[in-house]
């Protein structure tokens, strides 16, 4: 059986979109566009970047767009090679990219039990854009050529008198209710997108039974302080650039793309986490990026049981069961003191070179 050895999270250059959702917090930065990005690089060239002999081991690679990943002509590609290379690879998709699935249809059978794909349901923009019954269509798609799915609903107060409807549409198409993300807010302390208390957001969206909202808000807003892996056990990739970060705020480890030969380096961010609370650690901590840290698989906060069986196939099943630690050896607390020294140093000096700068540009 496959063992998770590191997840990473590949950004995908696309920060345009086809829906406007009134909850997305791209506008809020001002990020979005109406261009996409090309990849420079070719599909086998990432392959040979990310190989399993360079990585260590089988790896989950999740691809993620600023925008809808689909739009993104690149991605169909790369994600075959990914999956050939012997990965597992999640995409996140608002499933409306009709043509994207019809591309991933013709991969051959034996890698598509090791796809994933997050359906992303944004039930109002679906309905103005007449793209309910397209957005099913593919979901069925995907789910009858042996991929793995899952469909999520992101928690805004503007859903709240379509709460039955989105469950009872999402029953009757797919045979459960749909999993419950947070709506965020990316400033400051990163809080709950919503009017609510906190009481009246969980008592309101508890009702949909979600194992991925139950994990979500025990985390949300609870600061980590434990040694963390990331850097290490997980990354985050800028598949366009090639350039390694050990999370959304840590620091730049590596271009993996400048040398194909060169290891991929570990440089674990520790008990040094600039992140007010870990927002995705659905994924990050589920996947046991601090190790020492009980919680649910990634496999329980996606699967849903339904007439026809289950969202996840058996062998994305049991490797999202697995956690990075089965694959990993942990430092001894003798290293883990020598790694946050040492991260404290260079804390020091990227702090120094910022007021050097400050006082150059004055």
């Amino acid at each position: 059986m496959d063992k998770i050895k590191k997840f990473i999270d590949c950004y995908v250059p696309i920060e345009c979109c086809n829906f406007k959702c009134h909850y997305c917090y791209i506008p809020t930065l001002e990020k979005f566009n109406h261009e996409t990005r090309q990849i420079s690089y070719n599909p086998k060239f990432i392959r040979k970047a990310l190989s399993k002999e360079r990585l260590g081991g089988t790896c989950m690679i999740n691809l993620c767009a600023g925008g809808e990943t689909l739009l993104s002509k690149d991605v169909v590609p790369i994600t075959k090679e990914l999956l050939e290379e012997g990965h597992y690879v999640m995409i996140v998709t608002n499933g409306s990219v009709t043509k994207r699935f019809e591309e991933i249809a013709e991969f051959p059978p034996e890698i598509l039990k090791r796809l994933f794909f997050k359906f992303s349901f944004h039930y109002l923009e679906l309905k103005r854009l007449n793209l309910m019954e397209a957005f099913f269509k593919n979901v069925k798609r995907m789910q009858k050529i042996g991929a793995s799915i899952t469909v999520e609903v992101t928690p805004n107060d503007e859903y709240i008198p379509y709460i039955e409807d989105i469950k009872q549409i999402c029953i009757e198409n797919v045979g459960a209710m749909p999993h419950v993300t947070v709506a965020r807010i990316e400033n400051g302390d990163i809080p709950i997108m919503t009017k609510l208390n906190k009481e009246e957001y969980i008592n309101t969206w508890s009702s949909f039974n979600s194992e991925l909202f139950k994990f979500k808000m025990k985390i949300f807003g609870e600061k980590r302080n434990e040694f963390c892996y990331a850097g290490a056990w997980t990354y985050r990739l800028d598949l366009a650039s090639g350039e390694l970060k050990q999370c959304y705020r840590g620091r730049k480890i590596q271009n993996i793309y400048k040398n194909l030969k060169e290891e991929i380096k570990e440089e674990p961010i520790g008990c040094k986490c600039k992140e007010p609370h870990c927002f995705n650690g659905h994924a990050f901590l589920a996947f046991g990026v601090i190790p020492e840290l009980e919680t649910t698989t990634f496999a329980e906060e996606r699967d849903r049981l339904c007439p026809k069986g289950l969202w996840l196939e058996p062998e994305m099943k049991a490797f999202m069961e697995t956690k990075l630690k089965d694959s990993n050896i942990e430092y001894t607390d003798k290293q883990k003191e020598k790694i946050n020294k040492k991260n404290q140093q260079k804390e020091n000096i990227i702090r120094l070179k910022e007021k050097v700068k400050k006082i150059i540009r004055k």
